[in-house]
């Protein structure tokens, strides 16, 4: 067969002038030589019987020989090689063979080099498939990593800040029974240390609760919930801060607040007082903040809309992420109900880990921030609607009994 023949001419000459081209090193273009004899055997048998997946295996070989840092840099060495490979041929074939041979063997090559070519990029590109996944894989487990060193740090220090603050508190509790009662200035110090321990016991509950949810540890007490009860108990604990900010805190009575259902009434509570001291905290002073909601099939939906200054839409994707603050740096030592007050940034996030445990869910919306025009936000919190309570002894007890509505 005439092309067994010219290949066998231009076998030596070809693969000396391509090792030479690529390969730097004696040492190296030895090796290299050696694959480029087996590619050039492959290439004949493919030349021979028309079939050009008898290069596959060496392609493939080749694709998957690069190194972690070539990939990284994006280098694509087995296209290269086979691109000039191909040019290559064409200079060996007119300088070993006359014109018309010449022509004849690139005739019959080029379109397995156009195969050659075509089946480097595509196992490059897995290649390369490969090594971002294998990327994506490691700096997910890193960042895993990275979130269980912090959820664990964020557990220990509020473990470690708890026994202080237990002291700080005794010690407190037994100055002010010791003080003279008519020492008023020692008393507001004295005042004025328990607010500071309170708040920072307030800080100290918020991270170990985070840190309960993180690790999927927090546990709740179904036992039987009016919405309603739970509503005015916020309203009387708020009225004060409310009046003070001369902020209308308006209830509504919907279809459902005064429906009993199980779930864990103090978590309830806590959620529920986290979202409006938020909307307390971003709607200016006159403001006001209302509580409505309605039933849906098997969910209540509660929601808490504001007029205050709206959240930016890049932020409503974040304001649920633990440490995300909102508010200015400079206030976050002014309380928690100060306008634009900050805060450690664990409300919402804790808030979003009681209702996604109970089986519900939390979302924002509003039109945007704007401190003039003041267009509000509204929470929606989605709690299912659970006649029964989960704990099986607990709905024995109720389920034969219908529960009086009473505060």
């Amino acid at each position: 067969m005439r092309i067994k023949t010219l290949l066998e001419k231009v076998r030596s000459a070809w693969i000396h002038r391509v090792a030479h081209d690529l390969a730097r090193g004696a040492g190296v273009r030895e090796n290299f030589e050696k694959e480029l004899s087996r590619f050039f055997s492959l290439f004949e048998q493919a030349a021979l019987t028309g079939d050009p997946s008898w290069l596959d295996p060496i392609l493939y070989d080749w694709a998957n020989a690069p190194t972690e840092t070539d990939i990284a840099e994006g280098q694509h060495n087995l296209s290269t090689i086979m691109s000039r490979a191909s040019a290559l041929t064409f200079d060996v074939a007119k300088e070993n063979l006359s014109l018309e041979e010449a022509l004849e063997l690139l005739s019959a090559t080029s379109a397995l080099f156009a195969y050659a070519l075509s089946k480097a990029a595509h196992y490059e590109s897995d290649t390369r498939v490969s090594h971002i996944s294998n990327e994506l894989a490691s700096i997910q487990q890193k960042l895993e990593q990275l979130d269980r060193s912090k959820s664990n740090f964020i557990s220990v220090a509020a473990h470690e800040l708890k026994t202080p603050l237990t002291l700080i508190e005794g010690y407190t509790s037994m100055m002010r029974d010791l003080l003279d009662k008519e020492n008023k200035s020692a008393g507001q110090l004295l005042e004025g240390v328990q607010n500071g321990v309170r708040r920072l016991r307030e800080i100290v509950d918020d991270m170990i609760d985070v840190s309960l949810i993180d690790n999927s540890l927090l546990s709740l007490n179904f036992q039987p919930l009016w919405l309603n009860n739970t509503f005015s108990l916020l309203q009387n604990e708020l009225l004060e801060i409310c009046n003070v900010r001369q902020l209308t805190l308006d209830v509504r009575a919907f279809l459902g607040s005064d429906q009993l259902i199980f779930a864990d009434p103090e978590r309830i509570y806590q959620a529920l007082r986290n979202v409006l001291t938020n909307a307390i905290k971003y709607t200016p002073d006159k403001g006001t903040i209302s509580i409505d909601g309605r039933l849906l099939p098997g969910f209540i939906e509660i929601t808490v809309a504001d007029t205050g200054i709206g959240i930016s839409d890049k932020d409503q994707s974040v304001i649920f992420d633990k440490f995300r603050q909102l508010g200015e740096a400079s206030l976050h030592s002014s309380g928690k109900t100060k306008f634009k007050g900050g805060g450690p940034g664990l409300g919402l996030p804790i808030t979003r880990g009681i209702i996604e445990a109970h089986g519900g869910t939390i979302w924002v919306d509003s039109p945007g921030y704007d401190e003039k025009a003041c267009p509000g936000s509204t929470f929606h919190i989605l709690l299912p609607d659970r006649s029964e309570a989960t704990d099986p002894k607990v709905a024995k007890l109720f389920r034969d009994q219908t529960l009086p509505n009473t505060p």
